[in-house]
């Protein structure tokens, strides 16, 4: 990193197209001219994963002299959303990304995206932009539990209150997925085809899910429109993964000593995969060029990464909090729950994994704990275990019910619900307070004050775990692990599983 030291008398170089040029040597930078690119991707949840990974795929094709009618159009939803804008327009729309490695750090600016379309109440420009035939592809990064899924169907939750606004009001959506709606209804009308909708966010089955959400959507208002999106456009399914913290202070000052002045720097580690259905209507970039992989199987792929890594960001990070461990890798450097992760993951959760071509589930394991051990990524817990309603509902829970229709243990994985019911109460165990950290907290803290005295009232939350209550197998360890945690502690509960 100190060859990429600038010499700060100046004061850090402020990131634009003007001073490209200038950058400190050692950083790359875009070679392609960006004032030639030309949109073809709407991409809605503009956050540092989607910087990070699927633009930095299309920066690479673009260095390549490939995919300049592939630029990208950044979108938004939220009003939250308008400070990411402002801070990105003001920079030309250029994110710098700085790479973590174990043992070597590396900074390059990347270029794909071009504009980062205003913030609207009824999304007018959102739509405008997304019914215009040059975008082919509409991407989507919004977070796992943002596709207003019904917990106890598994469909579109139609009670939803911005799923019934968008429904009554389809021509001024306060959703991506109405907005997506809406645009596809004017690109019909004028007799264009639809654009592929691309979900990225980590979701089984997620082309699906987004099909779902949109085709349920549309359904509610309008369903011969409903019907050709279901005929006509695409959703492929996708697997993504990349370790990418959240943006804080110390970030921020990493990137003024590279000497660049990026109010929106990403820190990301040395790794990238992309694994993608090929299921394009209306055509897509080479992604595969620059190291995507096209497959007509990404559920298996998608299962490894999300039972491996997903599920195993919950095993630590709900402990981690408990015992004010600030980060993944501290968590695998911390002896006791190092253990509960490697346990839990060799006994319950390979064995309900599948190999890929190249690599089996052992094989990725011992990929995801040098991964989660790299000391330069710093990844906290909190940030990981932020909505665990969504995450273990759709991380572990299938598999915890896998193990148990087939009749073997879920020892651990009650261990780890027991944990997050703790987390949820509210505090540390050193007393700090643990600050609102899931959309759904309130409740969560109800029900894990109750469940102090009656384990059982953390079960009885029905949208989380159905009829798990129930099964014994798995209702009588997880009383039994947080009853221990309240008597013992965390650290003793971790040492007991880990003795057997």
């Amino acid at each position: 990193m100190d060859e990429l030291m600038k010499d700060m008398s100046a004061g850090p170089l402020p990131l634009s197209n003007a001073t490209l040029a200038e950058l400190p040597e050692g950083i790359a930078r875009p070679t392609y001219d960006r004032a030639r690119l030309t949109p073809g991707i709407v991409h809605i949840g503009l956050g540092n994963f989607h910087r990070a990974h699927q633009a930095w795929y299309t920066h690479r094709l673009m260095q390549a002299g490939a995919a300049q009618d592939w630029a990208i159009l950044g979108a938004g939803v939220r009003p939250y959303d308008a400070a990411m804008r402002d801070r990105l327009k003001a920079q030309d729309c250029l994110t710098t990304l700085i790479e973590l490695a174990p043992d070597h750090r590396s900074a390059e600016v990347t270029g794909a995206m071009i504009d980062y379309l205003p913030i609207e109440e009824g999304n007018g420009a959102l739509i405008r932009a997304m019914a215009d035939p040059a975008i082919r592809i509409v991407g989507m990064t919004v977070t796992e539990g943002g596709y207003y899924i019904d917990a106890a169907t598994g469909g579109l939750d139609t009670s939803h209150p911005d799923i019934a606004h968008d429904a009554a009001h389809p021509d001024a959506p306060r959703t991506a997925f109405g907005a997506m709606v809406a645009a596809l209804k004017l690109r019909r009308a004028a007799g264009h085809g639809p654009f592929t909708g691309l979900c990225c966010d980590n979701l089984r089955g997620n082309g699906a899910i987004l099909r779902q959400t949109v085709v349920g959507l549309a359904r509610l208002s309008d369903p011969a429109l409903a019907g050709w999106i279901e005929a006509k456009a695409s959703f492929p399914n996708s697997m993504v993964d990349s370790i990418v913290p959240a943006t804080g202070p110390a970030e921020l000052e990493l990137v003024r000593e590279l000497g660049i002045d990026d109010k929106a720097p990403v820190t990301h580690e040395n790794f990238r995969q992309w694994v993608i259905e090929d299921d394009f209507c209306a055509g897509r970039p080479d992604w595969d060029r620059a190291g995507a992989t096209f497959t007509d199987d990404v559920h298996a792929y998608e299962m490894m990464k999300i039972r491996i890594l997903n599920a195993g960001h919950q095993v630590l990070a709900n402990a981690g909090e408990l015992l004010s461990v600030p980060t993944i890798a501290d968590c695998m450097a911390h002896p006791a729950i190092a253990a509960l992760f490697r346990k839990v993951q060799t006994e319950e959760i390979l064995p309900q994994v599948d190999p890929v071509p190249g690599m089996t589930p052992a094989e990725y394991l011992a990929l995801i704990e040098r991964r989660f051990a790299n000391p330069a990524i710093r990844d906290t817990t909190r940030r990981v275990a932020f909505d665990g309603s969504s995450r273990h509902s759709g991380f572990l829970l299938p598999i915890l019910r896998e193990r148990l229709a087939a009749g073997t243990g879920v020892s651990g994985l009650a261990l780890v619900e027991a944990l997050w019911a703790r987390m949820c109460e509210g505090t540390r165990e050193d007393g700090s307070a643990i600050e609102a950290n899931d959309p759904n907290w309130d409740a969560l803290t109800e029900a894990a004050g109750a469940a102090r005295d009656r384990p059982r009232a953390w079960l009885e939350q029905r949208t989380l775990y159905g009829d798990l209550a129930g099964a014994a197998g798995f209702a009588d360890a997880f009383e039994g692990w947080l009853a221990l945690i309240w008597r013992e502690g965390t650290e003793a509960a971790l040492r007991r599983y880990a003795g057997g």
